[in-house]
């Protein structure tokens, strides 16, 4: 008999929403329209009123957020070099330059006390990112923000559901990006979403979305900027609107989950040193559940460890290897020892399955196997 495989994340699709998406089909309108409007209504209303304007994916909608800010060649760009690899290199994108800040090990996010060193005469915004869906502290985060005058790109594509005060993220802040990727709490298949200031941000954003046109009348058309094609369809809308509808009940599922991980491993993070996540049930939304495997007490690998839980039917992943660190850095200048705490968490994290779900008797077999995983390559001590 085949052991039931647990990936290390699945979206839950109800039927009430594939029956809406099929009615989409059957309507003749599947790209940007009615669904789309509802959407980024369902959204705004979410964000406590504040426009939203709804994308293909969560890179574009930095990538904008950026030009939206005036961003452009010869400025500097704060940033994380513990993110997926989208967050810097739309930074690259507008022309700018991305200066990496290292993280705090503690909470995995970048260490707001380094950021004052790191802004310079050219510096012009920050772009923060809520590793695993914990939020940065906004309020430390936007007081540096007005003491030098930036823009701040929140790069919160892990954190639809996450908390601040109170109030969901997004709902305060400058400019704030969102996925809404099938690894994402909420799903549109591919997409994501800007949430903005005003109303004038908010037509230059569909101007970007869309190469830049505006329309006029019946036949009245002008391009005034360069745009891309960065629209959302009708379909991923309407997905995205059965997700939104259950935000809450995927959320405490997480929860749930997660507790069940805190509870069955803290034994082993005292007996091997593995190194949990911080567990802030008030602000997180528990996007994913990652563990720092004890690097220097284990004569493996970390893929060792990811093939073993593999083999016995256990999905994980790697978020993330430091951006720093990839070719296409090096060649502009980064090395190895930059950012110290940000790569050692990059050579030892390790994403463990989570999503809406997963059973407590699936939480038990994932930590079996890898307590089995760990206890097998522990050194032990002399």
């Amino acid at each position: 008999m085949s052991v039931e495989r647990i990936p290390m994340t699945r979206p839950e699709i109800d039927e009430d929403t594939i029956a809406g998406v099929a009615d989409v089909l059957r309507s003749g309108w599947i790209t940007s329209g009615p669904q789309v409007k509802a959407f980024e209504a369902a959204l705004s209303k979410h964000f406590g009123g504040r426009p939203v304007r709804a994308f293909n994916s969560g890179t574009c909608t930095m990538e904008i957020a950026l030009r939206i800010a005036g961003i452009g060649r010869g400025d500097e760009v704060i940033t994380t070099p513990l993110s997926w690899v989208a967050t810097s290199n739309v930074i690259l994108t507008v022309g700018a330059k991305p200066v990496f800040v290292d993280i705090d090990a503690k909470t995995r996010n970048i260490d707001l006390d380094k950021i004052e060193a790191a802004i310079t005469p050219k510096t012009r915004a920050i772009l923060p990112v809520d590793l695993a869906g914990l939020p940065v502290d906004r309020d430390k985060l936007y007081a540096i923000a007005k003491r030098h005058s930036l823009r701040v790109v929140e790069d919160a594509a892990q954190s639809f559901g996450s908390r601040w005060g109170g109030r969901p993220i997004g709902a305060l802040g400058d400019l704030v990006s969102f996925s809404f990727h099938p690894n994402k709490n909420i799903t549109s298949i591919e997409g994501g979403c800007l949430v903005l200031n005003d109303e004038r941000e908010a037509k230059l954003t569909e101007q970007y979305r869309l190469q830049g046109v505006v329309r006029s009348g019946f036949d009245g058309m002008e391009v005034e900027l360069l745009g891309g094609k960065f629209n959302l369809t009708d379909v991923a809308a309407r997905v995205g609107l059965g997700q939104l509808a259950r935000l809450d009940e995927f959320t405490q599922k997480r929860r749930d989950r997660v507790q069940d991980y805190f509870e069955l491993l803290r034994g082993e993070a005292a007996q091997f040193g593995l190194g949990l996540p911080v567990a802030d049930f008030n602000h997180c939304n528990w996007h994913m559940f990652q563990v720092v495997l004890p690097e220097s007490r284990l004569d493996c690998s970390r893929s060792q460890i990811m093939s073993e839980l593999d083999a016995a039917g256990i999905g994980t992943g790697v978020h993330y290897p430091a951006i720093h660190l990839f070719a296409l850095y090096r060649r502009l200048g980064w090395r190895d020892g930059d950012y110290p705490i940000a790569e050692q968490v990059c050579r030892s994290i390790l994403t463990l399955p989570l999503f809406s779900t997963l059973t407590r008797h699936n939480t038990e077999r994932v930590v079996e196997t890898l307590t089995l995983s760990l206890r097998k390559h522990t050194i032990p001590a002399p």
